[in-house]
């Protein structure tokens, strides 16, 4: 017995049996259309008055049945495909008994093949007159009421086949997903750029600061990890001679899930020999404008209810500048750890024993400047503390020549100068690996082939991440990573 069956579906059943009585196969197969309705629209857009009609061509259709209205001698469905929607008209003359079988049996999220020849109907509405038309799969289950469709979000998400076959709305964010990514691919294409693949199942986690998930490979009696980012793969490769790589793929992370993470979820990373940050953030600018044009994208968008402004340049501080002009931090104690640490616990932010300076401001950071970019805000100039790949700034070794880009309110990008010092990054690792001993789940392991690489020499070399979640959340409107996710981690 299938999963939750009841007597809407036992009715459908029969429905289904009586065709095979019928000699018919509820589920026919090899049977193919030969246009979409997309198409077969702009075919027949010169047929603009109520009665007329092409019986010259002959077309033939298929999609799901959304809409039935049944008479005595004649019907109106209502089917859609990818393309669109389209009203199929039969009648007893053209199908003759089958017309009246199929009264009976034909339900609403049926799939159809219908062929015949366009006319616009009395009421001005482009249809299909069908000469034949037959059930290619008989539905057991009932949609959900047509005009109110799916209401319950977690349902939409944990049943996403359900909510693309009811809501347009949905279907059209994942389009553009789609669109995005492709936008994304052809401007890294454009820019020189080479795309590359790299394991998804690391030896050691590394690339960010973050909790992995662990897996066993069998044949080698080993653990692997499912990689956090490919940051050090790519880095490799731009020691091995590639000078612009890109990667467009998924990241894991075995941490919380909310509005904006997913235990799994996309990024792309690139990575560029004899550049700088500097020239990642005009890029980056250049990115959103590509986007924007390509998607016909407005300057002004709404997301998560406040306006933002996507012209560039884009809003600019470094990390001191924000906790200053809006983290509403006094100049004099930007780096007086003990008074940092004090505003921390009046903002009831857990600061833990030993904790450097940079890390007590990234905690501050958090809490009093994030939620308030809203516009596109590049944040440079982070601390060295917690930047453990990025390149020290020549003036001033306590800052890393690092920056993230935030909208609306959230990271939707980061990256920096890379560390090519062998030596320093021998060094930081230790530090990350005696954290992760003191009880940090997020701090890195020591990598000693990255090391080994770095120390056959890396070209000067910008790198950054973009995740494309949330940039697809920013475009398209949407309140939740799920909204953009087909299937999302559910609990």
């Amino acid at each position: 017995m299938i999963p939750n069956y009841d007597n809407y579906v036992e009715n459908r059943v029969a429905k289904l049996n009586r065709l095979r009585e019928m000699r018919l196969n509820p589920f026919e197969n090899g049977v193919k259309p030969d246009i979409a309705i997309a198409n077969f629209r702009e075919i027949h857009a010169n047929l603009i008055s109520g009665g007329a009609r092409d019986e010259s061509k002959i077309f033939a259709i298929a999609g799901r049945v959304k809409l039935l209205r049944l008479m005595g001698k004649a019907a109106f469905i209502t089917i859609e495909d990818q393309s669109g929607k389209l009203q199929i008209y039969m009648s007893l003359n053209d199908l003759g008994d089958w017309y009246n079988d199929l009264k009976d049996i034909l339900e609403v999220g049926d799939i159809i093949f219908a062929k015949g020849f366009g006319f616009v109907t009395k009421t001005g509405e482009l249809s299909l007159h069908a000469r034949e038309l037959k059930i290619l799969t008989k539905a057991i289950r009932n949609l959900p009421e047509k005009f109110h469709g799916i209401q319950d979000i977690e349902l939409r998400s944990r049943q996403r086949y359900l909510d693309l076959i009811m809501n347009e709305d949905s279907r059209a964010v994942f389009i553009t997903r789609g669109k995005i990514i492709r936008c994304i691919r052809d401007f890294f294409e454009e820019n020189g750029f080479f795309e590359v693949e790299t394991p998804m199942l690391h030896p050691i986690p590394g690339g960010a600061n973050a909790k992995p998930f662990i897996t066993k490979h069998n044949a080698l009696d080993a653990d692997r990890y499912l990689r956090v980012a490919p940051e050090l793969y790519l880095k490799k490769l731009i020691v091995g001679g590639f000078e612009a790589v890109y990667e467009i793929n998924r990241c894991f992370r075995n941490e919380g899930m909310d509005s904006t993470h997913n235990p799994e979820f996309t990024t792309i990373e690139f990575y560029w020999a004899y550049r700088t940050y500097e020239d990642l953030i005009f890029l980056t600018e250049k990115l959103f404008a590509k986007l924007r044009e390509k998607l016909n994208i407005n300057q002004n968008i709404t997301f998560r209810g406040k306006e933002i402004n996507l012209n560039s340049p884009f809003a600019r501080f470094t990390y001191d500048e924000a906790l200053i002009k809006i983290g509403k931090i006094a100049p004099a104690i930007i780096n007086d750890l003990e008074k940092l640490a004090l505003i921390a616990k009046d903002h009831k932010i857990e600061i833990k024993k030993d904790m450097p300076t940079g890390a007590v401001k990234a905690e501050l950071f958090d809490e009093l400047v994030e939620p308030c970019l809203i516009n596109p805000t590049f944040i440079t100039d982070f601390p060295i503390e917690i930047s453990p790949l990025a390149r020290r700034n020549d003036k001033n070794p306590a800052i890393a020549d690092r920056f993230e880009l935030f909208i609306g309110g959230y990271e939707i990008a980061n990256g920096f100068s890379e560390l090519n010092d062998p030596i320093d990054q021998y060094e930081r690792f230790k530090a990350q690996v005696m954290a992760k001993d003191a009880g940090d789940e997020e701090g890195m392991f020591m990598d000693e082939d990255y090391i080994t690489a770095l120390s056959y020499g890396m070209p000067p070399t910008a790198g950054q991440g973009i995740g494309i979640d949330r940039l697809v959340m920013a475009l398209t409107g949407r309140e939740s990573i799920r909204d953009v996710l087909l299937f999302p981690a559910m609990r």
